[in-house]
């Protein structure tokens, strides 16, 4: 691919399903039932080294869509439409999206939609008529669609999530379904077990796939991970989509997941994906496997400090990951990362604003205790504040 911002071009015929990408001479198979169009983690508002301008290259996508011969039904925007939440980049990307030409555009929030207010804003945008937190279904043409949220309520060093009041929801929903309707699952984070040391899979994404088995035909497509991957594991295919905005390394190579910079020449290359293809029952899409090396962090260290303590947040860790202090002292965070992250005591006692590139947090730490806490944007990022009196003598 020599373009970025690109996306999957999927089509449908008599239960099978097919994507190319764009810019690959594929138009959609004029015997199609239909096709749609799944691009993904736009990250409108991020403006660093690996992207100066994210704007453009989603436009570039939907440029590509709008140059197809034939009309997709509709498009599948599998999350992080924003970077920060902000209004005005959710205006930006509604803007961009409504001069794509296709019939509908259904979105699944990813966790940079749900920074600022736990997803009151994107719910208001984009879910009207959706389930709680914002999941819903729908069929088109004699397949069943399940958009999935797996962004809400992120644990400390841990993985995506459904939670059980969409698990019991969803398995109503898949009990309406014949056994022979093809099954389109979509959510933002993957719903397989990708890298858990990086937080890239689901909690609870096996029970949800769990309902599936009956099915002949089932498609899940995912973002997050900002590249394409791809297995298939009895009658189900996974398939992550790249991000229109950068790249991330792959599992294992680099020592945390972010931004993936490379020279400007290159960015509309690594922003493409690749054809995939999909036929219920056949076994030559064998599983994908990827040689994962064990991901680096920094050592813990012990530091104490008197009136005041620094913890670096960068490469996606906390440095030191335990800091030991005296009562009275001031800890501040500083976020060195181009992405960002933010600071939440697990047990609720302090919780920092979403810290972008260089922004700090500072809270003093006045009794005894052991202070555990996480970036709520990435789980498996964890830390702990130790404070003790070492005034007193044994």
């Amino acid at each position: 691919m020599a373009w970025a911002g690109t996306g999957m071009i999927w089509t449908i015929s008599g239960g099978v399903l097919s994507s190319k990408a764009f810019g690959q001479g594929a138009q959609a198979n004029m015997r199609a039932a239909f096709s749609f169009v799944q691009i993904s983690d736009s990250h409108i508002g991020f403006n660093k080294e690996a992207n100066r301008d994210v704007t453009a290259t989603l436009q570039e996508a939907v440029n590509k869509i709008n140059a197809l011969e034939h009309r997709p039904d509709f498009l599948i925007h599998t999350g992080d439409l924003t970077h920060l939440s902000k209004p005005s980049e959710f205006d930006t990307l509604d803007q961009i999206l409504r001069s794509a030409k296709v019939g509908q555009t259904f979105f699944v929030p990813g966790e940079h939609d749900m920074l600022t207010d736990n997803g009151r804003q994107y719910r208001e945008r984009y879910g009207k008529g959706t389930k709680s937190g914002g999941w819903y279904s729908f069929d088109h043409k004699g397949v069943h669609f399940v958009g999935l949220v797996n962004v809400i309520d992120l644990k400390a060093g841990g993985l995506g999530t459904l939670g059980t009041e969409q698990l019991e929801w969803l398995k109503k929903d898949l009990a309406g379904c014949a056994s022979d309707i093809p099954i389109v699952v979509f959510a933002h984070i993957p719903l397989w077990a990708v890298y858990p040391e990086w937080g890239w899979g689901t909690d609870d994404g096996l029970e949800a796939l769990s309902y599936m088995k009956r099915f002949s035909s089932v498609t899940v497509l995912n973002g997050h991970i900002h590249q394409t991957m791809q297995k298939m594991e009895g009658n189900i295919f996974y398939h992550t989509a790249m991000s229109t905005a950068f790249p991330q390394p792959k599992p294992g190579t680099a020592p945390s997941p972010g931004p993936m910079k490379v020279p400007a020449e290159q960015l509309r290359e690594v922003l493409g994906t690749t054809s995939v293809n999909y036929v219920p029952g056949n076994h030559a899409l064998a599983v994908v496997d990827f040689a994962l090396a064990a991901s680096s962090s920094p050592e813990a260290a012990l530091e104490r400090a008197g009136d005041a303590a620094q913890v670096q947040i960068d490469n996606f860790s906390f440095a030191p990951k335990s800091l030991t202090v005296a009562p009275g002292t001031t800890v501040t965070w500083t976020n060195h990362d181009d992405i960002p992250h933010n600071v939440v005591s697990t047990e609720k006692r302090f919780s920092s604003p979403v810290l972008d590139t260089d922004q700090t947090f500072s809270f003093q730490f006045r009794k005894p205790g052991s202070y555990r806490y996480f970036c709520q944007l990435h789980p498996m990022m964890t830390g702990a504040i130790v404070v003790e009196d070492t005034s007193r003598t044994p």
